[in-house]
């Protein structure tokens, strides 16, 4: 399968300090690639790295062939990104500003602008001012000049930021169709784990600054969702304390008021058994099937465990 984005050993250092260290991932032509990662992680220096805003400290980025920094032009050409929020011009009308960015571009018809104001869904408003719209519809416009060139990996940093459910959605189908129909790759980058999961090829996270895991959904799913036991118990603390104190116990975490863990279900009675001998109120054991938002939470500094729990997480790349 071919390769229209490749990584390799991005690094960029500011004051003696990785922001982010030896970076590795590639995304294929035709799918959607999850970029992950919590608040500070990294996730944007990268993207500004990618499409050449910032320099590398050390590392590679090649486009459709092309190395960013040595051969920005043709490299540029293949891309179309939104890096966190669209700057557009709230004097101009939505198709002022298309028409505007399509000179930049050369050569683009008032046709393929029609297109894209209707694949965006803006063929009401787009003769408005960009002030009177709304942060979805913003991003959708944004989305818009991104598309004009027809770029054959489109960036994506954030791009439900401001979006209701329903906004989302639609981002969700549209991203489909243009993987589909388009044959375009798409990058996104995101926080609404549940919604990388029902959009993505393959996901990445990233993790203050250095790569945790690359693989695909599905595999990073299974990979981690044996044997995942979710536990309710009062008090909360001290029923974790001890259901870690058993050796085979692993990736426990407190989430929602519920206790996650790997734990072999034959010893799930002794456990429940050694609860109750210690006071603890048990009122639910069940199994339950792993989300990305799940393993997100242990795979990253979110859930961090205290230090009178020192279990160790699984940090592995799955491949």
């Amino acid at each position: 399968m071919s390769k229209i984005l490749q990584v390799e050993n991005l690094t960029k250092t500011v004051k003696g300090k990785n922001l982010v260290e030896n970076i590795e991932f590639s995304v294929n032509a035709g799918e959607v690639f999850g970029f992950l990662g919590p608040n500070g992680s990294g996730k944007t220096t990268t993207i500004r790295m990618l499409v050449g805003l910032i320099k590398p400290t050390n590392g590679r980025v090649t486009i459709a062939g092309h190395d960013v920094f040595k051969d920005f032009k043709e490299a540029m050409k293949n891309v179309g990104c939104i890096v966190e929020n669209p700057e557009l011009y709230g004097f101009l009308t939505g198709w002022e500003v298309l028409k505007q960015y399509a000179r930049m571009q050369g050569n683009i018809s008032d046709d393929r602008l029609r297109e894209i104001v209707e694949q965006v869904n803006l063929t009401e408003r787009i003769h408005d001012r960009v002030k009177t719209y709304s942060l979805g519809m913003k991003q959708r416009l944004g989305i818009g000049q991104a598309l004009i060139g027809r770029p054959r990996l489109l960036i994506l940093d954030e791009p439900t930021n401001g979006l209701d459910p329903a906004g989302i959605k639609e981002l969700r189908e549209f991203v489909r169709f243009l993987v589909e129909k388009e044959k375009m790759s798409v990058f996104i980058s995101s926080h609404l784990l549940s919604e990388i999961q029902m959009m993505c090829d393959r996901v990445a996270i990233i993790d203050r600054g250095r790569m945790v895991t690359v693989s695909t959904v599905e595999d990073l799913l299974h990979h981690h969702s044996g044997d995942v036991v979710e536990w309710i118990a009062e008090p909360i603390e001290r029923a974790r304390d001890i259901i870690a104190s058993f050796e085979s116990v692993s990736n426990i975490t407190i989430r929602d008021k519920s206790i996650l863990c790997k734990v072999d279900q034959t010893l799930i009675s002794e456990i429940v058994q050694k609860l109750t001998s210690n006071g603890i109120a048990v009122s639910k054991v069940a199994e339950k099937t792993i989300t990305l938002e799940d393993l997100f939470m242990q795979l990253t500094t979110g859930s961090k465990p205290s230090s009178s729990q020192q279990s160790s997480l699984d940090l592995k790349e799955v491949h």
